[in-house]
C-alpha cells in the first residue's frame, strides 16, 4: 500500500520559514520524480517544485529563490524548505510521487498539510 505522509505545515508570520517533509512508503522512492503542489482556496492545484530521481529540480516562478526542494533516498523522504514566506503562499501543500512505465503514469498523492502565512 502506497503512503505519502506530509508534515511540517503550520502558521507562520510573513518573512518566516517552514520545512515540509514527505515520508513515502510502498513505492520505489528513488526512481520516482517527487513534487510539491499547493492549492489555495478557490484556486487550482499548482506545481510548486519537483525533483527527479537524478536530482534535477524545477520551481514555480513565484517561489524561485525562496523555496528549496530536496530528497533523501536513504530515508524515503522529500523536503521543502520554505523561506521568506508570503501571505500568498498560504495553501494546502501536497506531496506527489510519479513514475512512468511503458503504458501508463503511476502517480500518488499525500493527504496534504496546511500552510498559513499571516501578514
Amino acid at each position: 500500500q502506497v503512503q505519502l505522509v506530509e508534515s511540517g505545515g503550520g502558521l507562520v508570520q510573513a518573512g518566516g520559514s517552514l520545512r515540509l517533509s514527505c515520508a513515502a512508503s510502498g513505492i520505489a522512492f528513488s526512481i520516482n520524480t517527487m513534487g510539491w503542489y499547493r492549492q489555495a482556496p478557490g484556486k487550482q492545484r499548482e506545481l510548486v517544485a519537483a525533483i527527479t530521481s537524478g536530482g534535477s529540480t524545477n520551481y514555480a516562478d513565484s517561489v524561485k529563490g525562496r523555496f528549496t526542494i530536496s530528497r533523501d533516498n536513504a530515508k524515503n523522504t522529500m523536503y521543502l524548505q520554505m523561506n521568506s514566506l508570503k501571505p500568498e503562499d498560504t495553501a494546502v501543500y501536497y506531496c506527489n510521487a510519479k513514475r512512468w512505465s511503458v503504458y501508463k503514469v503511476h502517480e500518488y498523492w499525500g493527504q496534504g498539510t496546511q500552510v498559513t502565512v499571516s501578514s
